[in-house]
């Protein structure tokens, strides 16, 4: 997997401080999308060893609430199976951080068994994720005032509480 930037100290993608991955590659290709070069795979740099542990030490200082992963699309399958040992690396390592995902796909459509992203890794994955915002970005249903998303359209979903009951909570 590649990706495209890391930002440490974020404040936009998600509760609190922040370290945010933007993984590379998206075949959702949303009109409008602010990152459309992260719709390439190839774009950005490999995602190393190295690279993985500067993110899990950008995670222990006590004022950073989590990790986010955004991308391209943290959900296509190339991405969850390079994340899921990650995520695991990260919830071993710093079980007091959350982690945020941002996804193109609709979690009850296409992250389920037999739905069009699901792999053999998305319901590990998944219960590594404490809040998922899904749904693909819709340039017309765009606005400012969203909390940590960029359209109407998409959901901010507690992951958590949809790994225990199945139910789907907007926590936004």
């Amino acid at each position: 997997m590649n990706y495209g930037a890391i930002k440490y100290c974020d404040i936009a993608n998600g509760i609190g401080v922040r370290t945010v991955l933007f993984v590379s590659g998206c075949r959702n290709c949303c009109e409008g999308c602010f990152q459309p070069e992260t719709w390439d795979f190839s774009h950005g740099e490999p995602f190393t060893e190295e690279v993985e542990d500067a993110v899990i030490e950008s995670l222990r200082p006590p004022y950073i609430q989590g990790l986010t992963l955004l991308g391209g699309d943290p959900m296509e399958p190339e991405n969850q199976a390079a994340l899921l040992p990650f995520l695991r690396r990260v919830k071993a390592e710093c079980p007091q951080k959350d982690v945020w995902a941002y996804t193109g796909y609709i979690l009850e459509r296409d992250l389920v068994c037999g739905g069009s992203r699901c792999t053999g890794d998305t319901k590990e994955l998944l219960s590594y994720i404490d809040v998922l915002v899904d749904g693909p970005y819709i340039a017309k249903e765009h606005s400012l005032i969203l909390k940590f998303k960029g359209s109407a359209n998409q959901r901010v979903i507690d992951c958590k509480r949809y790994g225990r009951t199945g139910e789907i909570v907007e926590l936004m």
